[in-house]
């Protein structure tokens, strides 16, 4: 029960603090979706983007500095480009659930623009994760650790050798 146990509980830990900053980021994305959608006459499509776009922002903040904060800070360019970079992947994926929906099953009541908005997200956010973890917030290395010394008993020590004398 060492590595092993112990690897599993810092995923279960990263998977935690991804699914309650993701959670909030739903909220957020649902909420402005709903409210642009509903006080504008933007179609149902370019009101996600939107809707998705204030979300991206949110996450950010939240998995850098709560998620992922243990995570290598050094190479802040490269990691706003690769968050940006899957975040617009994720964007299309999200988005292109909710169009296929709309556009392509004529589905767009607002209950069925919601139930397509959010499998849209839940698809999108199994990539995110993977993203995100993999490539945008890196692991910093492992500390290197001395190798134990191994401690001899006294029974089994030996003495060095010494020179005898001759009498």
């Amino acid at each position: 029960m060492g590595h092993g146990a112990s690897r599993l509980r810092r995923i279960v830990r990263e998977v935690a603090k991804f699914g309650a900053v993701g959670g909030v980021g739903v909220l957020v994305n649902l909420v402005v979706f709903n409210l642009v959608r509903h006080t504008t006459d933007l179609q149902v499509v370019r009101a996600s983007v939107i809707a998705t776009v204030v979300a991206i922002v949110f996450n950010y903040v939240g998995f850098r500095y709560f998620t992922y904060r243990d995570r290598d800070k050094s190479r802040r360019t490269r990691e706003m480009t690769l968050f940006l970079l899957f975040s617009a992947i994720g964007l299309v994926i999200e988005n292109g659930v909710l169009y296929a929906a709309t556009y392509g099953f004529g589905w767009n009541t607002p209950l069925q623009n919601n139930v397509f908005k959010f499998l849209g997200i839940g698809v999108a956010t199994l990539f995110r994760f993977w993203s995100y973890r993999s490539w945008v917030f890196r692991a910093l290395p492992a500390p290197e650790t001395p190798a134990p010394v191994p401690v001899l008993q006294d029974e089994q020590a030996v003495p060095p050798k010494t020179k005898q004398q001759v009498p």
